[in-house]
């Protein structure tokens, strides 16, 4: 027969177990809306995401793609050279002042009947900032230049 102190034990350690579980099924819960994917136009060309899924798309503004719509609504194409992705922006803010064609740019929205329905834009900062993401999409592509880089001399 079992003390009642190693009783006592065992009930303390399953009851911070059970604890710990309901924590983290908590935690997940918690995060399930907030957690977005990054994906690149290849990317979505290849394994399109579900209607209604909640995801980052990133790449570069295609050139002559920008067409104005009404208010601060507008489409655009985004490109990573390899696939593009037609976007409507369809937040309630005017595109940022950096954002333009050739640019980088990360959109938050979702896809519905293949339009990505963006709700947030993200431009570059300055002349040479790029988000990692783009970044990395590009050089999976082969078609990334470091605007830092020298150029190259014959």
């Amino acid at each position: 027969m079992r003390s009642l102190k190693k009783t006592r034990r065992i009930q303390v350690i399953l009851l911070a177990f059970a604890a710990l579980i309901g924590a983290t099924a908590l935690i997940g819960y918690g995060f399930k809306d907030g957690i977005n994917f990054f994906y690149s136009p290849t990317q979505v060309a290849e394994k399109p995401p579900s209607d209604g899924e909640i995801f980052r798309l990133g790449g570069l503004v295609k050139e002559g793609s920008i067409l104005p719509g009404e208010g601060v609504h507008f489409t655009f194409t985004i490109t990573d050279t390899n696939a593009d992705v037609l976007v409507a922006y369809v937040g309630n803010n005017p595109k940022p002042d950096l954002f333009g064609e050739g640019q980088g740019t990360v959109a938050t929205g979702r896809m519905e009947g293949g339009v990505f329905q963006a709700t947030e834009l993200l431009a570059k900062h300055d002349e040479t900032y790029m988000p990692k993401e783009v970044i990395d999409s590009l050089k999976e592509q082969g078609v990334y230049v470091d605007p830092n880089a020298a150029p190259a001399t014959n």
